[in-house]
């Protein structure tokens, strides 16, 4: 039997079809657990069991410790959880994720359920055609489950025969004859094959594959999986190439989390592999006639089922012996990491901070990150506003140009930051989205776009300010006062906003839009009472014209501004229920 192209075409094609089916399942329960897995992760996290617990439970529900880690890293960026926490909740992550190595394990090879895969994507098929979104992505997961199992059954009929063609893997079993420098070329071989793969899950199955056809002695097999818990990191730490510090630092825990154990495991190889063979005799995997070490020559059925527990036993025992040592040491690896990490130099000001389009796990999560990003642009654009109360009373010529180069910059960065927030819930929109999902992502639209307008009215105040410097208008005190007072005005509806963006976060948020309706009428005031002593003041020939233009401006700019900021919560408030007041616009 030659192994032609063709084959390794199949095998690979095999192996695609695995991928998509753990891929398109692990995405389906996460939708189906939605906000409630996103709350649990979230709540349950008070001391180092319940995350630990935590961290295994999700990982189990999602079949996926990517997900698990990646989400953990989109919390502890979003601000929802702490490095502390996440550390916790990754030990668990790596816990759960062994579960998937003994269902392949046990029903992947025990039973072929290549055989029910078909009817099963027919069952999927009829739930997808139903109309409630719950139905749909039930059927996504049940066809994930079965094109999961049929590239399996495909994987384990696409390897080569030892028996007929033992040359096909010379070369691999070559590999194995180096005593431990063998072990540390398969540790490699499983870190590689997993960050190529980007799921530890394909490369398990692929490893279980291996030893169950004899291509490679259950130490080479032990080695490739502890190299997979060092490839697998390689996930989080792309996620969070671009989050913020915590968030890398929180990936960075977890590669540490993995190396670590990898090094102690690989010190101690030999009592670690006697152990694993005493807990497959004792639990009844082998047969208890024939030692562990001659099972590989005993009947080729007894040595492939003994031989795939004792791998998936290697996976269980290296995560749990880890996580029951280092956490005692949770907060000396926060230390460590926090020293690989430093604090960034960067003004974040000058960048996102929350969302990261490399980790959209889940609509909901998208939105959530989403939404951060919106709160944290609100507090952005506060700031340029109080540079701009700053920059009114300014007198100092250098330190005033420095501060309006800042604001200048400021309204730029404000156009940007719109622009990656809208791409990034275009993006989401291409999730199949639930009605109030969908909802929230119009509303965060319209809230940007308002936002983005209070900054386009912050530079035009500064430029104001600026107008009235170069031409030398002096404001009397009186005048100073009025644009004080609105000012102060201003900054109370800011809270206010901020107040209802906050609350956008909760998962039905009550808006009471009173206060904002109220704060806007005392600008609106204002304004009014502004105008009409302006008018008065020119007949009276209290100030110049050029004076007046100058103010009138000011105040006019601060009252649209005002008009912004309602608008504002007004979106936070249509997520539960629209709108139907006429919207200010100028």
């Amino acid at each position: 039997m030659n192994y032609g192209i063709l084959d390794v075409l199949n095998l690979l094609g095999s192996l695609a079809l695995f991928l998509f089916g753990m891929k398109l399942m692990s995405e389906s329960l996460q939708k189906v657990a939605g906000n409630g897995l996103r709350s649990f992760l979230a709540s349950m996290t008070s001391n180092p069991f319940k995350q630990i617990l935590t961290g295994l439970l999700v990982t189990v529900i999602v079949q996926s410790s990517s997900a698990t880690t990646v989400m953990t890293v989109s919390f502890v960026n979003a601000g929802l959880l702490t490095l502390s926490q996440s550390v916790g909740i990754i030990m668990g992550a790596n816990i759960g994720t062994t579960a998937t190595a003994w269902i392949i394990a046990t029903l992947g090879f025990k039973f072929d359920l290549s055989t029910i895969s078909v009817p099963l994507i027919a069952l999927g098929f009829v739930l997808m055609m139903l109309k409630s979104a719950k139905h749909k992505t039930l059927g996504q997961m049940v066809i994930g489950f079965a094109l999961l199992f049929m590239g399996l059954g495909l994987l384990k009929g696409s390897v080569p025969d030892l028996n007929s063609s033992p040359e096909t893997l010379a070369f691999v079993q070559s590999w194995t004859q180096y005593g431990f420098g063998s072990v540390l070329l398969f540790v490699l071989i499983g870190t590689l094959l997993t960050i190529v793969l980007q799921a530890s899950a394909a490369t398990m199955a692929l490893t279980l594959v291996m030893v169950n056809f004899g291509w490679i002695p259950f130490e080479m097999a032990a080695a490739m999986v502890l190299g997979e818990n060092i490839g697998t990191t390689i996930t989080v730490n792309l996620a969070a190439i671009i989050g913020n510090t915590s968030a890398k630092r929180t990936a960075r825990a977890h590669t540490a989390f993995n190396i670590f154990g990898v090094v102690w495991v690989l010190l101690l190889f030999r009592p670690f592999m006697w152990l694993v063979a005493n807990i497959i005799e004792g639990c009844g995997f082998a047969d208890p006639r024939v030692p562990f070490a001659q099972t590989a020559s005993s009947s080729p059925e007894l040595a492939s089922t003994t031989m795939l527990y004792a791998v998936a036993t290697v996976h269980s025992l290296f995560n749990i012996a880890n996580t029951a040592i280092l956490v005692w040491f949770v907060p000396g690896m926060v230390r460590l990491v926090s020293w690989l990490v430093p604090d960034g130099k960067e003004d974040e000001e000058f960048r996102l901070v929350h969302i990261d389009t490399g980790m959209m796990a889940t609509a909901e999560l998208s939105l959530l990150q989403a939404n951060k990003e919106v709160i944290t642009f609100g507090r952005r654009v506060h700031r340029m506003f109080g540079f701009v109360r700053i920059l009114m009373d300014e007198t100092n010529e250098r330190d005033f140009d420095k501060l309006y180069e800042r604001i200048e910059k400021y309204e730029s960065i404000s156009d940007r930051i719109e622009l990656e927030i809208a791409n990034f819930l275009n993006g989401v929109s291409n999730y199949e989205l639930s009605t109030e999902s969908s909802r929230k992502m119009q509303a965060m639209f319209r809230e940007i776009s308002e936002i983005e307008s209070v900054a386009d009215s912050c530079y035009s105040l500064a430029r104001t300010i600026k107008r009235r410097r170069d031409l030398q208008v002096d404001f009397g005190q009186d005048l100073r006062n009025n644009i004080t007072q609105m000012f102060d005005r201003l900054d109370e509806a800011f809270a206010l906003m901020h107040d209802n963006l906050d609350r956008s976060q909760q998962p039905h948020p009550i808006i009471d839009l009173t206060p904002a309706y109220e704060a806007e009428e005392r600008i609106n005031s204002l304004q009014n009472r502004y105008k009409e002593e302006h008018i008065h003041n020119v007949e009276t020939n209290r100030y110049k014209y050029l004076t007046g233009v100058v103010y009138c401006d000011m105040f006019n700019e601060a009252e649209k501004m005002g008009d912004y900021l309602i608008n504002v919560s007004e979106a936070v408030s249509e997520v539960e229920q629209p709108i139907t007041e006429k919207r200010h616009t100028d």
